[in-house]
């Protein structure tokens, strides 16, 4: 794990826009457009899940107003979590435990008006062979979460490999029970937002169909729009009212997922 380019100025930022991104391998990412989307989107935090890196094998150019964090796995080529501010951090924790986790799925930046939790949630695997281990970490995050949530609120931010409700994916009937569609992994997931949470996209557009981040690499179905809403951000609910909206930016490629877009608006203090 590492932070650098700490000298970013802190300029308090009142309309903020968040974005996040699977990217599953960043170093493949930055060659299938990433520096041109970056650009494009003007973020003022931009997340990052699946980096696959390893501290020392990248240097991204991103500019000096923005303040880099990184969170690597132990294991190379795997998991992986950044964050990349223009807003100078209070404090910065890396997992969720008092230790490190070696699997780097975990970031949080403390503002002054919120936390934010960048997450890349543990997949069950095809077979089902990690539900246990991710029902486990599913109470250890949410019970992380509440915490953080009674000292100020909340932005939560990432792939949480879950298709909560039947509209947030294609074929729910012929994937019910599969991996990303458990009972038990739906059911973590509405136990969180009962927690006192918002799914911002459901919070703007609560009906709106045939919105995904997420296409297998299998031939044509990202073309035909055979996907999975598994990407999120989330936030406290006393946040709703200063919510603007929340995309998802369907049409960007260069990763098996798409990016995800929060717009927050933080009044000032009196």
């Amino acid at each position: 794990m590492i932070a650098y380019n700490e000298q970013i100025t802190g300029k308090e930022i009142d309309d903020m826009k968040l974005v996040s991104w699977n990217v599953n391998g960043l170093r493949a990412c930055v060659t299938k457009g990433f520096y041109d989307y970056f650009k494009a989107v003007d973020a003022d935090i931009f997340c990052l899940q699946e980096t696959k890196l390893q501290e020392g094998q990248i240097g991204l150019e991103l500019g000096e107003e923005y303040g880099q964090y990184w969170n690597y796995a132990e294991k190379k080529g795997y998991s992986g979590t950044a964050v990349f501010t223009r807003v100078k951090p209070l404090s910065v924790r890396y997992g969720i435990e008092e230790d490190s986790e070696p699997e780097g799925r975990t970031l949080t930046l403390e503002f002054e008006d919120f936390y934010l939790v960048n997450v890349y949630t543990p997949n069950a695997k095809r077979d089902l062979a990690r539900l246990d281990y991710r029902m486990e970490w599913e109470d250890r995050f949410r019970g992380y979460l509440q915490e953080l949530d009674s000292r100020k609120p909340v932005i939560v931010c990432g792939d949480l490999n879950v298709a909560h409700r039947e509209i947030d994916l294609k074929n729910p009937k012929s994937n019910l029970g599969n991996a990303g569609f458990t009972p038990e992994e739906r059911n973590k997931m509405t136990k969180l937002l009962d927690a006192g949470f918002v799914d911002t996209f459901r919070h703007f557009y609560p009906d709106r169909e045939n919105v995904y981040s997420w296409w297998s690499y299998m031939p044509k179905v990202r073309e035909r729009n055979v996907g999975w809403r598994i990407d999120y951000f989330l936030a406290s609910s006393r946040l709703a009212p200063q919510l603007v909206d929340a995309q998802i930016d369907c049409h960007v490629m260069g990763s098996d997922h798409c990016p995800v877009i929060l717009e927050v608006e933080f009044q000032a203090q009196p």
